[in-house]
């Protein structure tokens, strides 16, 4: 398994260095996939264990058509779906196989229903899950009339979900660390109770150009993640449990680390929503950033303080360390990100 996973991430790495689509990098890792579960579509999702359960920050996608992974993606958004990430992660084998279920909850019937409409046996889907917390998902189609998933295919994937979680954090921590170019203003979208972008600012607009032309995702995907941005904005907005419709988007697919975040225009939830695309501020990418990036927490204390401005004497005494120590930490950083200084590490964290 290890040769496999790396040639797929060295392969992967390379190919988003060359301006790949998402579905080219989706192919590879089905490529890789299939000589071990079989299947005719292929999503990989990536998140963080900061992130919580909200939308996802960037994804790959092989063979899915477009009206089905819109549909797919919004009944998640929406509560509509048999097998919630939240729930999922939490079994001892984070794995299902959805659609081919035959109970009467109305959940699985709207799945199946779906399914059918669009030539879908059924999906195998596993959360990539490890002791630090989620780091994505995988899901694998099979074709109406082709054989389910069984439990032999589930624990065949489940154990590349190791492989899977190196593969999404080499992804993210191949990139270049600070970004090439500058960012326009902060932009501005509005979306209807339809989950349909109503208006918007010049400067959404600039963002949603880039973001396009440097991801090079299918077109569905970036429209219905503004949909979910809607839907999970309204349902934090009923339920403050539930995670918030905000997002930390990695430079590795759009080019600079990103923030969108999702607030209802009334206190009900049940109007308008704004969505807000920004260059990330530092207090916003540093939990996410530490996660790809294998920061702990102390690091992560003292590259908080090398933010706020402070000299490592000051990190010091503030944190009740030697400077020799917060110089060793301060190297450790710079190894474990490629930063050549705190100049670089500091413009990559937006500051």
């Amino acid at each position: 398994m290890k040769p496999s996973a790396d040639r797929v991430l060295r392969d992967l790495t390379r190919a988003a260095g060359q301006g790949a689509s998402s579905d080219k990098l989706g192919e590879l890792v089905s490529r890789v996939l299939a000589p071990v579960v079989a299947h005719d579509a292929l999503r990989l999702v990536g998140t963080s264990p900061s992130a919580g359960f909200g939308p996802a920050s960037f994804s790959f996608w092989c063979g899915y058509e477009p009206d089905f992974g819109w549909s797919l993606l919004f009944n998640c958004y929406a509560d509509r779906d048999p097998c919630p990430l939240e729930e999922l992660a939490r079994r001892s084998v984070p794995a299902a196989v959805v659609g081919a279920d035959t109970r009467a909850e109305w959940r699985d019937r709207i799945t199946r229903s779906l399914f059918a409409d669009h030539g879908v046996g059924c999906e195998l889907r596993l959360v990539l899950r490890d002791g630090r917390g989620v780091w994505g998902t995988l899901g694998l189609l099979r074709a109406e009339g082709g054989r389910p998933f069984d439990a032999d295919d589930l624990s065949r994937v489940a154990r590349w979900g190791p492989a899977l979680i190196s593969v999404l954090r080499g992804y993210v921590t191949s990139a270049p660390l600070a970004p090439a170019v500058s960012a326009p203003p902060a932009g501005v979208l509005v979306v209807g109770s339809d989950h349909l972008i109503r208006s918007a600012t010049a400067s959404a607009f600039h963002w949603r150009e880039r973001l396009r032309r440097h991801q090079h995702a299918p077109a569905f995907t970036g429209e219905v993640f503004f949909a979910g941005m809607s839907a999970q904005a309204r349902k934090h907005a009923r339920d403050p449990r539930a995670a918030p419709a905000l997002v930390v988007g990695p430079a590795a697919s759009y080019g600079r680390w990103i923030v969108c975040h999702g607030q209802p225009l009334d206190d009900e939830g049940v109007g308008d929503v704004a969505i807000v695309l920004q260059s990330a501020t530092t207090d916003q990418v540093l939990p996410v950033f530490c996660d790809w990036y294998g920061i702990t927490a102390r690091e992560r204390q003292i590259v908080a303080s090398l933010a706020q401005g402070a000299a490592p004497k000051q990190i010091a005494r503030r944190l009740d360390l030697s400077p020799h120590t917060v110089n060793d930490h301060l190297k450790a950083v710079f190894r474990k990100t490629g930063a050549s200084g705190r100049d670089e590490l500091l413009a990559a964290l937006g500051n």
